[in-house]
């Protein structure tokens, strides 16, 4: 890949989009970045503090095993 500075003796335009073709990309890839699915995936990939996954919101780790237990207890 050339990271150079376009000289001024290279020809630059095999290098350019025409400008409809640029806006039309440009509005393809914003919609798929804002797509739901692209948004899904940002959450997926972010890693959890260590403390929300020793303390859960509802404060059991699993629901039915704590209703399970907490009724085996009582019995």
């Amino acid at each position: 890949m050339d990271l150079s500075f376009a000289h001024p003796n290279r020809d630059l335009g095999t290098a350019t989009l025409p400008t409809g073709l640029a806006v039309l990309m440009a509005m393809v890839t914003s919609r798929q970045a804002a797509s739901f699915t692209a948004r899904l995936q940002t959450r997926l990939s972010m890693p959890l503090p260590v403390a929300a996954l020793l303390a859960p919101a509802d404060g059991c780790f699993h629901r039915a095993a704590a209703t399970a237990l907490h009724q085996w207890g009582e019995g």
